[in-house]
């Protein structure tokens, strides 16, 4: 069998394209999977499909990774995905209100008049029907009033049972401090709920011997990121060429961390090819793997780019 060769990207499904690796011969395989937030790249596939495409790829790793060699997953702590079968939780959010109108003034208008239909309610109290028809039945329903409601799941205890089912085992977790997301240039919400302000990148170790190699890193590397559980990294600020990038100082901690000069690193959702130019950066030799062929271009065009420049300031 002709195995998949190094320092090339492939344009193919992750969970195909892994069984063309060399058996034992990544030393860490760092990525972020799609989110299932309905990105384009994404939006054919169903909830049921997208964890079944990450099962499949975690399971692989057993195969494809070293004794004692590492997995390091990129993902938000938290997942929405539409929920048939979840409660319509009532979004009563009074500090939006633009209608000072109260469903206690509703109802004591419609007390005093039995006989007026919502129409003519709203004519009396000055607003519209639609805000008669919400104060009287609360039909304020987060994602819209006839929409499918959201719920939120914990990714990593999800990420933890596929990892463990397949054989590999929660090693460490660290977690990335980003810059938050915003929304109509508020650092607020609407709801309860926090703003998106980190991520974790949860790191699963395949059984087998794992050399601890401190000169891996620089006395100042160690003290600053090496031993923290906190990494504080700007996000990208430009994702004009691919929807959903994480900052190269991201997957370069990872593999300078847990991997030497010489080794493999994989990738099986390259985008525009990051994870390979931080290798490159460390020397290290990189597999990558997307589904998109634009994708697999921009990612070769990105490292052709770094090669030649020989430098290791490029951004991507």
């Amino acid at each position: 069998m002709d195995f998949l060769k190094v320092n090339h990207i492939y344009c193919g499904l992750a969970e195909e394209l892994m069984l063309q690796i060399k058996p034992d011969s990544i030393a860490v395989s760092v990525w972020s999977p799609p989110y299932h937030v309905g990105k384009k790249y994404e939006s054919d596939q169903s909830y049921e499909e997208w964890t079944e495409m990450l099962r499949r790829v975690i399971k692989n790793h057993v195969r494809v990774l070293k004794l004692g060699g590492f997995l390091a997953i990129n993902a938000g702590d938290i997942l929405c995905f539409p929920d048939l079968n979840m409660p319509r939780i009532q979004a009563n959010n009074v500090s939006m209100r633009k209608c000072k109108v109260t469903e206690e003034d509703v109802k004591k208008a419609a007390a005093e008049y039995p006989d007026y239909n919502r129409h003519q309610l709203a004519k009396l109290l000055g607003c519209s029907e639609q805000t008669v028809d919400r104060r009287l039945h609360g039909n304020n329903i987060r994602g819209g009033k006839y929409n499918t409601q959201t719920r939120v799941k914990v990714v990593g205890g999800m990420l933890e049972e596929m990892a463990l089912n397949a054989g590999l085992y929660l090693y460490d977790r660290r977690v990335w401090v980003k810059d938050a997301a915003w929304a109509n240039s508020n650092w607020t919400t609407n709801s309860y709920r926090a703003v998106d302000e980190f991520e974790y990148v949860y790191i699963f170790w395949k059984p087998g011997i794992t050399k601890v190699d401190r000169k891996r890193l620089t006395k100042e590397e160690w003290i600053e990121w090496g031993s923290r559980a906190i990494w504080n990294i700007r996000s990208v600020q430009r994702n004009d060429d691919h929807e959903a990038k994480f900052p190269i100082e991201l997957p370069r901690r990872v593999i300078k961390l847990f991997s030497d000069e010489g080794d493999v690193v994989l990738d099986c959702f390259m985008g525009s090819g990051t994870s390979a130019v931080a290798a490159l950066m460390e020397k290290r030799h990189y597999i990558g793997i997307d589904k998109e062929k634009k994708y697999v271009k921009l990612a070769e065009k990105n490292i052709e780019r770094f090669s030649s420049q020989s430098c290791a300031d490029v951004i991507i």
